[in-house]
Formats: structure tokens, C-alpha cells, sequence
């Protein structure tokens, strides 16, 4: 059906700005959460300490996306609301069993896979729920249930902080879990529009048996050329984009020593992404077709460029700046990947086509803090681990920008029309095509048919 552009669907909108605070808010917030676990596990003889804490929350964004291409089966098998709710229990289970543990070790399953399984199967169904409710105002929906991400980003450092310096860290873990709790009872709204493929597939007589093993997982989005890239430069762009996150914190106590409250940067990121989504998710309202990527190309610019300033910040403030900006163009990177992967594959397939990129985000996601860490322990400095974290957005937002010309081509050859080299030749095929058919007929008959 033509999705109804508000009613219900404020509602829905709320739920998934939900969900994406909760989800992300905490995610963003692990450097806080980092630096507790460092100094709660951690040992002088450990001269390895920094590598294995950053595991657990570069392990716990990893599998968020790592999850997402079996989320999206799920989706369209059962349904948003079923995976959400269901999501949303399976990760609070796992927030909660994060807190009782004694070790490190017991973390990369609690909090590392079973929570980050959980919130992937919460997160991907609000991405793909609202393209049921709006379709018009699709951009700037997507920019404001993405702020929420925002909202928790900036309250949620000074929250922890308060929390683990008077009740500690496990029980700063079970004061979260209420956030995973209410993400729970948000996922009972997302009433569907669109009935699931098993639903389908059952008829009107009430069958329940499932689909062909085609219909559930669908590569056919592969086949187009334009997403492929997007599938190559995104992840691409990614190894070190998390980088800062987890370890931002921990460089700014050695730059500069627990004089400064170096809350205050997430808190700069959280405020401008929120800005970046809302503003940039209304641009890309304005801007044709494919040519959304480009706002994706500015973005990993200058991602790429802020990490690569990072070390070069001796000044507190200087370093405040910088997150202002990174926070800009990480709201905008964000905030326009559903609409972007709308545009690429169509409304039917971009459950799967989100979900198939956010697994593939998953790997370089995983990978990029643990180097990071192993370079600091290493070198005894992060500065080389955030240099080399500015080169991927570099190298990824290079690959994006023949996007839209490969898209645009393919538009054309779907349409029949010729493109750039092919005019000429089209036009002696079709011209050859016409002398074949009008031979042997008579000129009367001839000229009626010009």
C-alpha cells in the first residue's frame, strides 16, 4: 500500500528514535565504559591490556552489523514487530548477565555477542518499518529517528561516569538495562503495513510453511552493479572509523591527564551528529536519485581528515573542535543510508540490502579498535593508530563517487535507451532493424509508417 506519510507512523518514528538511542547510545558511549574495564581488569604485568579490553566493544559493534544479513531474512519472514521485540529481549538478557561476570574474558560473549546480537535484531527492523509509513518525507524521518542515537550519545557519557564513579561498573550495566527494557515494549508498535513473505507465501487459506530458500535469501540485489560498490566502499571506508570512539578517551587521559573532562568530547560528537542527521537528512529530501552519495563521499572526507588531526591536537580545545566537525559528517554519513539504499535496489529488496551491507560493515568495524589498541601497546602512543585510521575513509569515499554515473547508466539500459559510446551504435541497430522489416513492402505502405 502507499505508505501513509504520518498517523501511526509518528508513533513508529518515535519507537525506532528509541531504539537508535538505546542502541548506539550505549555503543558510542563505550570509551567511557573502556577506560572503566581497563582499570577494573586490568594489571601492570598485562602488557597486552589495552588490545584485550578493546576487543569487547569493538567485538559488541562488530556483531550488530555482523548479525544484520540474518536479521533482514528474519524481517521479511516474520515481520518488524516479531524480530524487534524479540531483539530486545535477547538483549537485555545479555546486558544483564554482563554484570555478574569477574573477568574480561566472559565479556566478549555477554556483552560482546549476546547484547550486540540482541540490539542488531532490534535495530535493523526500525530501519526498515519506516519505509512502510513514509516515503515523501523518508529523509528527514531517517534523520530524526537517527538523532536519537544523538540524544543518548550526549547525555549517556556524563550518566556512566556519574554511575560507575558511585555504584560501579556492574551495576551501572544493570541501570542500562531499563534502556533495553522500554526498547522492548517500542517494539510492539511497529504494527505492519506490508504482510511478510511466510504470510505471503501461506495464502489465503491459512497455510503456514515457509518460502523457497530463494525467496528467504535474496542476492539478487548483488546483481546490480551500482550496489555492489556501495557494498565495496562503505565497508571499505570503515576500518577506521570506530577508532576514535573506543579510544579517544583513554588518548585524551594520556595527552593531557585527568584534568579535563574528556566527557565533553563525546558530548561534541553527540550534539553536531544530532545537527548532521536532522539537517543533512532534509537535504538529501532535495537531492535526485543517487546523487545522495555524494553527501557519503563529504562525509568520509572529512571523517578521514578529523582522525588524522587528532594526534596533531595539543590543545584541549583544539581537540574539542575537531569532534564538532567529525560528529557533523558522521551524522550525515548516517543518516542517509536507508533513503541511499532505497534509490540503488527499490523498496522490495532493502530489507536484505541493508542487511547485507551492514554484515559486510561488520568485519573492518570488528577489526580497526583491536589494531588501534596493539599499535598503542606497541608504540606506547595512539598518534600512528589514528593516522592510519583516517586513510580507509579516504580510500572508501574515493570509490563512492562513480556511483551515481554507474546508476544513472543502468536507469538508461533498463529504459532501452542508448548510453554515451552506445548512441551511435543503437542508432545503426535500429536503423538496420527498420530497412529489415520494410523490405519487400510497397512505397504506399512505406511512407504511412514514418
Amino acid at each position: 500500500p502507499e505508505p501513509p506519510e504520518g498517523g501511526w507512523g509518528w508513533v513508529v518514528m518515535l519507537a525506532a528514535m528509541w531504539c537508535n538511542g538505546a542502541v548506539f547510545g550505549i555503543q558510542n558511549s563505550c570509551g567511557v565504559l573502556f577506560v572503566s574495564m581497563l582499570r577494573l581488569f586490568g594489571s601492570s604485568d598485562d602488557k597486552q591490556m589495552t588490545f584485550k579490553t578493546a576487543w569487547v566493544s569493538s567485538l559488541s559493534m562488530g556483531m550488530v552489523f555482523f548479525c544484520s544479513p540474518i536479521v533482514s531474512i528474519f524481517t521479511d519472514l516474520f515481520g518488524c514487530r516479531k524480530v524487534a521485540v524479540i531483539g530486545a529481549a535477547v538483549g537485555l538478557v545479555g546486558l544483564l548477565s554482563s554484570s555478574f561476570v569477574s573477568t574480561i574474558e566472559p565479556l566478549y560473549f555477554t556483552y560482546g555477542i549476546l547484547f550486540a546480537c540482541g540490539c542488531s535484531f532490534a535495530y535493523q527492523p526500525s530501519l526498515v518499518i519506516l519505509g512502510h509509513y513514509f516515503k515523501k518525507r523518508l529523509g528527514l524521518v531517517n534523520g530524526i529517528v537517527t538523532a536519537g542515537s544523538s540524544l543518548f550519545t550526549v547525555s549517556l557519557p556524563f550518566l556512566l561516569r556519574v554511575l560507575i564513579d558511585s555504584v560501579d561498573l556492574f551495576n551501572t550495566l544493570r541501570v542500562l538495562c531499563v534502556l533495553m527494557f522500554v526498547l522492548f515494549l517500542a517494539g510492539f508498535t511497529y504494527r505492519p503495513l506490508v504482510p511478510n513473505t511466510k504470510d505471503k507465501e501461506g495464502g489465503k487459506k491459512g497455510k503456514s510453511r515457509f518460502p523457497p530458500a530463494k525467496k528467504i535469501c535474496n542476492f539478487s540485489v548483488f546483481k546490480v552493479l551500482s550496489y555492489r560498490i556501495w557494498a565495496v566502499g562503505i565497508p571499505a571506508a570503515l576500518f577506521g572509523y570506530f577508532v576514535p570512539y573506543v579510544h579517544l578517551m583513554n588518548h585524551v587521559k594520556e595527552r593531557f591527564g585527568e584534568s579535563v573532562p574528556e566527557e565533553v568530547l563525546l558530548l561534541c560528537v553527540g550534539i553536531t551528529s544530532g545537527v548532521g542527521r536532522l539537517v543533512f537528512g532534509r537535504v538529501a529530501d532535495y537531492i535526485p536519485g543517487a546523487k545522495k552519495i555524494y553527501l557519503q563521499v563529504a562525509s568520509f572526507f572529512f571523517i578521514g581528515l578529523m582522525s588524522m588531526m587528532i594526534p596533531l591536537c595539543n590543545v584541549f580545545g583544539a581537540l574539542v573542535a575537531v569532534c564538532l566537525f567529525m560528529g557533523l559528517f558522521d551524522g550525515c554519513f548516517i543518516c542517509i543510508m536507508a533513503p541511499i539504499a532505497f534509490e540503488l535496489v527499490g523498496a522490495q529488496d532493502v530489507s536484505q540490502a541493508i542487511g547485507f551491507l551492514l554484515g559486510l560493515m561488520s568485519v573492518p568495524m570488528t577489526v580497526g579498535p583491536p589494531i588501534a589498541g596493539l599499535l598503542r601497546d606497541k608504540l606506547g602512543t595512539y598518534d600512528v593508530a589514528f593516522y592510519l585510521a583516517g586513510v580507509p575513509p579516504l580510500i572508501g569515499g574515493a570509490i563512492l563517487c562513480c556511483i551515481p554515473w554507474v546508476h544513472e547508466r543502468q536507469k538508461l539500459k533498463e529504459r532501452g535507451k542508448p548510453v554515451d559510446g552506445e548512441t551511435t551504435e543503437k542508432m545503426l541497430e535500429n536503423e538496420s532493424i527498420l530497412v529489415s522489416d520494410t523490405a519487400g513492402k510497397p512505397v504506399k505502405e512505406l511512407d504511412s509508417g514514418f
